[in-house]
């Protein structure tokens, strides 16, 4: 085992000298020893329109038996956009278990850009994505801003418009315990769903109540497993805040949750939060996905380590 790690870790530092080589003042290092870096990647024209920012830890087993944990960042990166890419990286991974990946990411994304900067595709508007940019944008930005979103709701009609026959049965919502930081306060709401169609029951239920509806973002994701053909049905809505359901359903792929809808409601009050807000969407997540079983809490995660240390002590006694 010690012999693995070993390898893994030189793996690692070869790939990082790599690219740190290749890359150039592309390339950050943000915390060397919990091995976390970032990458700037443009469309390579003399005055890049697309940029995108993708920030990487690695985990102990990567390359061997772990895939890098990922963030995608842009003010233009959303809804469909981020899936798509999201999904592109992560077939990367699939089609190349146990390489190191991170260059093939690289250039994959880069080549995402410089298929937008040759498109049709108006240029990114990076000023009006969330209330998080501009300071100065106030409530009357928001004002502007949200009637211009999907409704969510809608969104689901075209997946359940030829499944549903009847009414999908409503199943039960959870609320979990609001965190309010500078006046912002953020509070999930899960369910347990195996149909799209329960999915568009629930954000209907949930958007009857006046304080959710009232909510400046209510971001989701859901993943249901569909046993028949052993794959995931999943999506996710950012509801104006950028990229933000995208790491939510990361963080729900990163925990291996399924058949469940999780939405995060947020409050915004005034203050920015910065990067703060992506932590407290993603701790509300996790914290009622914990109560609600779907994740062992940390506390149990080392009592369950513990006990199969011992019975891996115990069986080497009884072998010698």
């Amino acid at each position: 085992m010690a012999a693995r790690d070993t390898g893994t870790a030189q793996q690692q530092m070869d790939e990082i000298e790599a690219l740190s080589s290749i890359y150039g003042e592309d390339w950050c290092v943000v915390d060397e020893d919990e091995k976390i870096y970032c990458i700037k990647i443009n469309d390579c024209l003399d005055q890049p329109k697309w940029t995108l920012c993708l920030q990487v830890i690695l985990p102990p087993g990567y390359p061997t038996a772990e895939p890098p944990i990922y963030q995608l960042n842009a003010p233009w990166l959303r809804g469909q956009d981020y899936m798509e890419l999201a999904n592109s990286l992560e077939e990367i991974y699939v089609q190349n278990l146990g390489e190191s990946i991170l260059y093939l990411w690289v250039e994959k994304i880069r080549d995402v850009l410089i298929e937008k900067a040759q498109s049709s595709d108006p240029e990114p508007d990076i000023k009006k994505t969330s209330e998080e940019v501009d300071e100065d944008d106030g409530d009357d930005f928001l004002l502007d801003y949200q009637p211009i979103q999907e409704d969510p709701i809608k969104m689901l009609n075209y997946i359940t418009s030829e499944s549903q026959e009847g009414d999908e049965e409503l199943p039960s919502i959870h609320h979990g315990n609001p965190i309010t930081d500078r006046r912002s306060t953020f509070q999930a709401h899960l369910a347990p769903v195996v149909t799209p169609g329960q999915v568009k029951r629930v954000l209907e239920k949930l958007y009857e109540n006046k304080k959710i509806a009232s909510a400046t973002h209510n971001i989701y994701a859901y993943r249901i497993y569909c046993e028949d053909k052993q794959t995931f049905l999943q999506d996710c809505e950012d509801d104006g805040e950028t990229a933000a359901g995208g790491r939510l359903l990361h963080l729900m792929q990163i925990l291996n949750v399924h058949n469940v809808l999780v939405v995060v409601s947020r409050w915004y009050g005034g203050i920015l939060l910065g990067p703060d807000r992506f932590k407290h969407i993603n701790n509300c997540a996790r914290n009622v996905l914990v109560e609600h079983n779907y994740v062992p809490s940390v506390e149990e995660s080392s009592k369950q380590a513990g006990k199969s240390k011992k019975i891996k002590k115990d069986k080497k006694r009884t072998e010698h």
